[in-house]
């Protein structure tokens, strides 16, 4: 029986891999411990048993742990990078028709967050991407003397 239970544990290191999550690995040491278990007795249950409170165990013991050092942060990808940047409009946007801004040398479609004209050569914040358009805000120069 340990030669189905190293085969269970081998399953679960490969498909540690392919997800990379750190959840199945162990799973895998849970299958090591009950093939272990498997030399002393041939009770399938007790194996079992075995193989699933060690894997829990495991998994809630050191998920804590793991946290502490894999510190995974979503990254923000594609189109919704550009939120919070600022760019620059280069087709007036109105209430009437889509206009459109440029950030990083892409030309964007955009529509002010409050139907409010923007000119053209004027600096906008991108609030939100909705669609394919960019949801923009106008920054406020503030002059002084």
């Amino acid at each position: 029986m340990w030669q189905i239970w190293l085969i269970i544990a081998g399953l679960f290191f490969i498909g540690e891999i392919i997800t990379v999550g750190f959840l199945i690995f162990w799973f895998g040491i849970g299958a090591l411990i009950a093939m272990a278990v498997s030399f002393f007795t041939t009770n399938i249950i007790i194996q079992t048993s075995v193989f699933i409170v060690s894997s829990a165990i495991l998994l809630f013991a050191t998920k804590p742990f793991v946290k502490k050092f894999v510190d995974v942060k979503p990254t923000k990808t594609n189109a919704y990078s550009i939120i919070g940047q600022k760019a620059l409009v280069i087709k007036e946007i109105n209430s009437h028709s889509v206009g459109q801004i440029k950030i990083k040398g892409e030309v964007w479609s955009a529509e002010s967050e409050n139907d409010e004209t923007i000119k053209e050569g004027s600096e906008v914040e991108i609030l939100q991407i909705k669609g394919v358009k960019a949801i923009v805000k106008p920054i406020k120069i503030v002059v002084t003397d």
